[in-house]
């Protein structure tokens, strides 16, 4: 008798938990930093982010990203050639071609 389509995919699941290759999902519960708290309450080194020069917490940074977005909101909504440019992305396009 042919497996159902579940019973496959269980079995596929069951060897990749066996085999030491299931990826589980880790749940954190603090900011990116060197350290970060896991929903287990452990803290653990965070040798997988991808924050290399630590500024995904910086206080300059925080302040600056939440001025733009009390100033221009979370995002276009869609495409610039849909629903327009705004005038912070033509500012910084003028200074990165300077």
């Amino acid at each position: 008798m042919t497996p159902t389509l579940q019973e496959q995919i269980s079995s596929q699941l069951a060897d990749l938990q066996q085999e030491g290759l299931f990826k589980a999902e880790r749940v954190i519960c603090s900011p990116q930093h060197a350290t970060v708290k896991m929903e287990e309450e452990k803290e653990l080194l965070n040798f997988c982010a991808n924050n290399y020069l630590g500024l995904s917490n910086h206080p300059e940074l925080l302040a600056s990203a939440t001025k733009a977005l009390e100033t221009y909101g979370f995002g276009m909504s869609s495409v610039r050639f849909i629903c327009g440019t705004q005038t912070v992305h033509k500012q910084l396009e003028a200074r990165l071609s300077e």
